[in-house]
C-alpha cells in the first residue's frame, strides 16, 4: 500500500477534546515501560528531556512521574492539543517540571540548545518529511542521551488497515477511528524508517517491529 499522508498537526477542536479525554493509559504506559527497559540506567536526575509531538501531553506526564528529577519540554505546532496538555499538567501539579511550547519542526524554537534526552510518540507519520525528526534529535540531542521513537507501521493494504482498527478501536469514537486508520495510511515502513536512519547519519540506533502495528528506534546518540 502506497503512503497517503494527512495533516500535519492535529488541531481540530474536537479532534482535540476526543484525544485528550480517551483513556490511553495502557499503550502510553507501555510506551515509559519500554523506555525504562531500554535504558535500565537512566535516572533522570538533572536532566532537561525533549518530547516531540507530546499533543495533549499524557505520555509527558507519564514520564515526569517515573523520572521525578528531570525537566520536560513538550514541543507540538497544534495550540488545541496544547491547551488540554496544560490543563493535564495542571491537575498532575506537574507546571514546575513540564513546560509546553508551541513550535513545528523543521525548525522549531526551543528554549535550549540541546537536550539530555529525547523522546516521541506518534509524530513522524504525521510529517510529510520524515527527516525533520531525525536531523531535530541530531540537531538538539546530547552526545550519548537517550533517544526512544515509538511510531505506527503502515499496513500492507488498506484491508488490512481497516483490520487493526476494528481491532484496537471498535469501541472508541469515530474521530479515533477515523484518525487511526487515516494514520495507518500515514505511517511509514520499517524499511522505509530504515533508510531514513541511513540517510540521517542514525543507523547506529536499533529499529525493530514490536507490535503488528508499532516500531520503535532507540539508543544513544
Amino acid at each position: 500500500m502506497n503512503r497517503t499522508p494527512e495533516p500535519d498537526l492535529m488541531n481540530d477542536a474536537d479532534q482535540a477534546e476526543a484525544y485528550a479525554l480517551a483513556d490511553f493509559s495502557e499503550p502510553h504506559n507501555l510506551f515509559v515501560d519500554r523506555f525504562a527497559q531500554r535504558f535500565p540506567d537512566f535516572s533522570g536526575d538533572g536532566v532537561t528531556l525533549l518530547d516531540l509531538g507530546c499533543g495533549a501531553a499524557d505520555v509527558t506526564i507519564r514520564f515526569a512521574a517515573r523520572y521525578p528529577a528531570c525537566v520536560i519540554h513538550g514541543v507540538d505546532g497544534a495550540s488545541a492539543m496544547l491547551q488540554w496538555g496544560q490543563q493535564a499538567i495542571s491537575r498532575a501539579g506537574q507546571t514546575a517540571r513540564i513546560n509546553l511550547i508551541q513550535t513545528c519542526l523543521p525548525d522549531p524554537v526551543l528554549p535550549r540548545d540541546s537536550y539530555g534526552g529525547i523522546f516521541s510518540n506518534s509524530l513522524l507519520h504525521h510529517l510529510k518529511t520524515p527527516t525533520d525528526l531525525w536531523l531535530c534529535i541530531k540537531r538538539y540531542g546530547q552526545p550519548g542521551s537517550p533517544v526512544f521513537i515509538m511510531d505506527l507501521l503502515r499496513p500492507c493494504s488498506e484491508t488490512a488497515a481497516r483490520t487493526l482498527v476494528e481491532r484496537y478501536t471498535a469501541t472508541e469514537p469515530a474521530v479515533l477511528q477515523r484518525d487511526f486508520f487515516n494514520s495507518l495510511c500515514a505511517a511509514y515502513t520499517l524499511t522505509e524508517v530504515r533508510q531514513q536512519l541511513m540517510q540521517t547519519g542514525l543507523h547506529h540506533l536499533d529499529s525493530q517491529a514490536v507490535s503488528d502495528r508499532h516500531f520503535i528506534v532507540a539508543g544513544l546518540l
